[in-house]
């Protein structure tokens, strides 16, 4: 299946801009920044959104102005206005399962906790088989996860995070045009061998 609409999930506003739990809005701006897209704010979409074309596709890009546990109600108003089917999106989002440097596609599955996947599949009828892009932010030694997930990464870890964004972005084309196995295969591979902090 195709890619038609790329959700990158967080936080609204400047407090959480750099927070791990953005990591998802982080790689809609990574693909803003390659491909000169500029996003612009839509009321009926609960969001931010802009296309673009890669190899030939049209993509749509949405980044939800609401919070992290409301974020479906952007996707499906956008999802119904475009008619475009819940096997043809894929949601970017930070994973605490990954460490930092590491980042995977995933479709269908558990749901491991995070409360905008939650949302967005609630919102779809408890529709998960939709792609998932996975973006390492890694787990706290200690201490509370929702605290962890909405601070700064630091130096060491925004840096391999960003390169794994960047890696995401290589495969992109292959995960427009539905050649999801081969973007799979150079990820994942890529992902295993990266520069990973334990």
């Amino acid at each position: 299946m195709t890619v038609q609409l790329i959700v990158g999930l967080g936080n609204p506003g400047d407090k959480y801009a750099s927070t791990r739990h953005n990591a998802g809005v982080w790689f809609l701006e990574a693909i803003q920044a390659r491909y000169g897209c500029t996003f612009k704010s839509e009321k009926k979409f609960f969001g931010a959104y802009t296309s673009v074309v890669i190899e030939g596709h049209e993509v749509r890009l949405l980044m939800p102005s609401t919070y992290m546990n409301e974020s479906g109600r952007s996707v499906s108003a956008m999802i119904k206005f475009f008619r475009i089917e819940p096997d043809n999106l894929m949601v970017a989002h930070d994973e605490l399962d990954l460490a930092p440097g590491v980042v995977k596609i995933k479709a269908g599955g558990g749901l491991a906790g995070h409360n905008g996947l939650k949302d967005i599949s609630q919102s779809l009828s408890g529709f998960k088989a939709y792609k998932r892009l996975r973006i390492g932010i890694g787990r706290p030694g200690a201490g509370d996860v929702t605290h962890y997930v909405l601070k700064q990464p630091g130096g060491e870890d925004r840096q391999l995070i960003d390169a794994s964004i960047e890696r995401a972005l290589s495969v992109l084309p292959d995960l427009v045009t539905g050649r999801a196995e081969s973007a799979m295969l150079k990820l994942h591979t890529r992902s295993e061998i990266a520069p990973v902090r334990e």
